[in-house]
């Protein structure tokens, strides 16, 4: 491969040693293996937990005990191929996919191979991510992107994906009336996945005015601008009186005790209510409420065949995630664009990887 031979030794890369101590420094260019493609890094995009690994150096069980390589948002062209790959070829724009499962136990076997024990996870210790100039990854979780489709519209297709399983866990369908708590990037994206699958009224809350302002500009029909002292059963009655009745659908992508009230109380009986977002572990909620009025509360871990699903959505415009990113950061301010992100401003910090391809 040509391409690679004449690379100049540049694998600039965001590694977080410990907490608090974020590095962008040099590693070697890695050798793909037999059903490895060795990826051009274009587009990465922050995610909270790549955040919250850097202030904290944890999030619950997952540790960051050895220097780790953060990023798991995002797509890349290839540069070269393992000798058993044959859908992709050097030249390929792809889409990473960044759980890739190390074995095929009973989750692989029934189709949720998200909540395999073992399964690989970029950025998620010990497992290294993508922010950096070349990385490799295994070839079956590297979808090719159409040209219709950009590099940022690639990398957004992870979180996109937590959008698109959280749904399909709620069983959104034709004329649904969905709540969404937060509009986050998860909480936005959770909404876009709403509308296309078939929501016909979505009503979203958030802290942050900003924030609402860009869910209405991608497509919510009410806005619940909430305040910290508001109480969980007064908002549920607000979510009512704005959408005319109470929704079949909650997606709680907050992860914070008096969101998740909120939602169960707010939940059509016989209805569902989906957490995706995580907070503390343990959590007071109104149980017996939504027991009695058989409220299915269901959890969401990451993702599962969403790809092929969410490249189709972007190549038809089915669905927009271009205005989610905010903010660009050539990979040299690594450092800045993590500030960014941890301040909060903005919705979606882009990293761009390639020095000679800066665009979308």
């Amino acid at each position: 491969m040509e391409i690679v031979n004449k690379m100049v030794e540049d694998n600039l890369t965001v590694v977080l040693h410990s907490k608090g101590n974020l590095r962008l420094e040099q590693r070697p260019i890695p050798e793909p293996g037999p059903n490895e493609v060795l990826l051009k890094m274009h587009s990465v995009g922050i995610c909270g937990s790549d955040v919250h690994y850097w202030q904290n150096g944890r999030i619950g069980d997952y540790v960051v005990k050895q220097p780790m390589i953060l990023g798991h948002e995002a797509s890349g062209r290839v540069v070269k191929v393992g000798s058993a790959v044959t859908h992709l070829k050097a030249g390929d724009r792809v889409a990473i996919e960044p759980g890739v499962p190390r074995e095929v136990d009973e989750f692989f076997k029934s189709g949720h191979y998200n909540l395999s024990p073992s399964i690989f996870f970029c950025a998620t210790p010990p497992d290294d991510g993508n922010l950096c100039r070349y990385y490799k990854h295994n070839a079956n979780f590297c979808y090719k992107l159409p040209d219709n489709v950009t590099y940022e519209e690639g990398a957004l297709i992870e979180p996109l994906s937590v959008g698109i399983h959280a749904c399909r866990r709620a069983g959104v369908t034709l004329g649904n009336s969905v709540f969404v708590c937060g509009a986050g990037p998860i909480g936005l994206v959770s909404l876009l996945a709403a509308k296309a699958m078939g929501a016909s009224q979505v009503i979203i809350s958030d802290l942050s005015s900003d924030r609402l302002a860009k869910a209405k500009e991608i497509g919510a029909d009410f806005l619940l601008h909430v305040k910290k002292e508001d109480e969980p059963k007064d908002m549920a009655k607000k979510v009512e009186g704005m959408l005319g009745c109470m929704p079949q659908i909650s997606i709680e992508c907050t992860g914070v005790q008096s969101s998740i009230q909120t939602a169960i109380y707010a939940t059509r009986s016989g209805g569902v209510l989906v957490l995706v977002g995580l907070g503390t572990e343990m959590t007071t909620v109104p149980l017996l409420n939504a027991a009695v009025r058989e409220v299915d509360i269901r959890g969401v871990f990451r993702y599962c065949n969403t790809w092929p699903v969410a490249i189709s959505m972007l190549a038809s415009k089915k669905v927009n995630v271009k205005p989610l990113v905010t903010h660009r950061f050539p990979l040299e301010q690594a450092m800045q664009a993590f500030e960014t992100t941890r301040q909060g401003l903005g919705v979606k910090v882009m990293l761009k990887c390639d020095k000679n391809d800066q665009n979308p």
